[in-house]
């Protein structure tokens, strides 16, 4: 048990280093046409961007699977839990508390929720697929801590 929970612990903690970079080389990169409506004004609730939720969620949704149909591949099941732990907490975190796709009332209070929200306003400033900076999601480093109003 504790190496199925280490397995989905590493997983989740991986995916944010997979979550940085294929923001910043693929949506920002070759996939830009999917990501560019996030970083510009659009109609309605879904957008193009959406679509790289549901090619993560097939990814998890086959380890899971796999590994629960095949017993040579049980770890995939725990991979796959991991990806879906980081999917919800990046829904949460993105589209509900940033983005407010789901109207709720947040006010960031710790230090951490005001540094990576405050990373995350950094890098919509920028509306096109080159120039943008901060392209974590769950962790942001010390250098987008807001500045302290006097």
């Amino acid at each position: 048990m504790i190496l199925k929970f280490l397995i989905v612990i590493v997983t989740f903690a991986f995916m944010e280093f997979m979550a940085w970079f294929s923001h910043k080389y693929i949506m920002h990169g070759f996939g830009w046409a999917w990501h560019a409506d996030h970083h510009n004004h659009h109609k309605g609730f879904f957008e193009k961007n959406d679509y790289y939720a549901i090619v993560f969620s097939i990814v998890a949704s086959s380890t899971i699977i796999y590994g629960n149909i095949n017993p040579d591949f049980w770890y995939l099941t725990w991979f796959g839990a991991g990806v879906t732990c980081y999917g919800v907490a990046y829904f949460v975190f993105h589209d509900i508390i940033v983005h407010r796709r789901v109207k709720i009332k947040f006010v960031a209070k710790s230090k951490y929720m005001k540094r990576i929200m405050h990373a995350h306003y950094i890098h919509h400033k920028v509306h096109t697929k080159d120039g943008a900076e901060a392209f974590g999601f769950l962790y942001a480093p010390e250098k987008y801590e807001p500045k302290q109003r006097d």
